[in-house]
């Protein structure tokens, strides 16, 4: 309990909203017993050596984010490379868990399939990814920086490739592209949009903004 409050409190000073607070506590639910933790797509974000994972491997494609991340040691050890070749990077059963957060709706769904299975081949336990909740349209911010969507995934198909889906980020009718809130005052529905997931789309991922997914493959 202790650890778990000073995790909120942590994230909660990085300036994180409850709702995606949530996201990363149910995260770190998710990867208990994983010792290692292999991070497609990681970004510069560094939270997840916060959640208490042991050995964290960040794999880049775009190169500034990978050279900031490095400056900022986010992992244990970092990897720049094209996510469409993962596999050629790491070795089967190399990680006991494989994640992909916002990540596999930027492939087409050819190549987020493919990237499903080279994650499944290179994890032990888990493979787990965060995306939104069907199609949502974004487009790149700079020229090479990999941001545009491509695709979407829903619960039904995710369940479909053995994964259970949890819902994030409070109902979908309250954000739009980016995961901004629609409605202002933000605050108001902030909270609103954090009442409604604590008591509803957690348990109907098909009406949430985002979710979830994670695969057991012990199971």
């Amino acid at each position: 309990m202790k650890s778990q409050i000073n995790l909120i409190l942590s994230l909660r000073r990085q300036g994180l909203d409850p709702n995606a607070i949530l996201v990363w506590l149910a995260l770190r639910k998710a990867l208990l017993g994983c010792n290692s933790v292999l991070d497609v797509g990681c970004g510069v974000s560094g939270k997840l050596r916060e959640l208490g994972v042991p050995n964290t491997t960040g794999f880049e494609g775009y190169l500034p984010d990978f050279e900031k991340a490095k400056r900022l040691n986010t992992h244990d050890h970092l990897v720049q490379g094209d996510a469409h070749e993962l596999s050629r990077h790491f070795q089967p059963l190399q990680f006991d868990a494989v994640i992909a957060l916002d990540v596999i709706e930027h492939f087409t769904k050819d190549g987020g399939l493919k990237l499903m299975q080279d994650m499944e081949k290179v994890a032990r336990k888990k493979v787990i990814f965060l995306t939104p909740n069907g199609f949502l349209p974004q487009r790149q911010s700079a020229v090479g920086d990999l941001q545009a969507h491509l695709s979407g995934w829903d619960p039904a198909e995710m369940k479909r490739f053995g994964y259970e889906a949890i819902g994030q980020l409070g109902p979908k009718i309250l954000r739009g592209e980016g995961h901004v809130l629609k409605h202002r005052p933000a605050a108001f529905w902030g909270v609103m949009s954090l009442i409604g997931q604590i008591a509803w789309s957690q348990y109907h991922p098909n009406q949430a903004t985002a979710i979830l997914c994670v695969k057991d493959l012990s199971r």
